[in-house]
């Protein structure tokens, strides 16, 4: 089984597109037998991207620090959960657990786990696909600055083109060789 590392926010923020997104993704996981390997939390994006996962059948694997836990936001029904002792652990183990890994809409965590493996790529530290579902174009301004960067050369082309992105759960998928 493949296993996609999804990235994306503990609040479900203010449109009901983010939620509708985040629901057809998990759905096109759950279909294709494709794992979900994501931050544990039953709120949120989060929460329904795993609930989605979970009522169609599908594998979720939560990996929560054990401080979060004891705020109990914990999701207890999932496949399986890990808790880890503090937020590296958590996102090495989310880490080693993925085929690839996804940002879905969320705040700076979401950013900051982005980046990492975007970092990691950049330098050939791995090789696994690195996708950004810009539901409703929340990414826009993301996207503008990562060509920024390659327009005042801090940044390749070539490493620019790491990251995919896409409006659509079940392109984005395909892009990045997942389905």
């Amino acid at each position: 089984m493949k296993n996609i590392a999804i990235y994306c926010g503990s609040r479900s923020g203010h449109s009901s597109i983010y939620q509708e997104q985040a629901i057809e993704m998990a759905e096109v996981l759950a279909k294709n037998n494709i794992g979900l390997i994501y931050g544990g939390g039953a709120i949120g994006i989060m929460g329904h991207i795993a609930d989605t996962v979970l009522n169609h059948h599908g594998h979720v694997t939560g990996v929560i620090p054990s401080f979060l836990d004891k705020v109990e936001i914990t999701h207890h029904g999932l496949s399986e959960l890990l808790v880890t002792k503090d937020m590296p652990e958590r996102k090495n183990k989310m880490y080693e657990l993925a085929d690839g890994f996804i940002a879905l809409p969320g705040g700076i965590g979401t950013l900051e786990e982005l980046f990492e493996v975007f970092t990691w790529r950049q330098l050939s530290l791995h090789n696994k696909p690195i996708g950004v579902l810009n539901t409703n174009g929340y990414y826009n301004y993301l996207i503008q600055h990562i060509a920024h960067m390659v327009t005042e050369g801090f940044l390749s082309k070539t490493h620019a083109r790491l990251i995919i992105i896409e409006d659509n759960p079940t392109s984005l998928l395909q892009n990045m060789n997942v389905i």
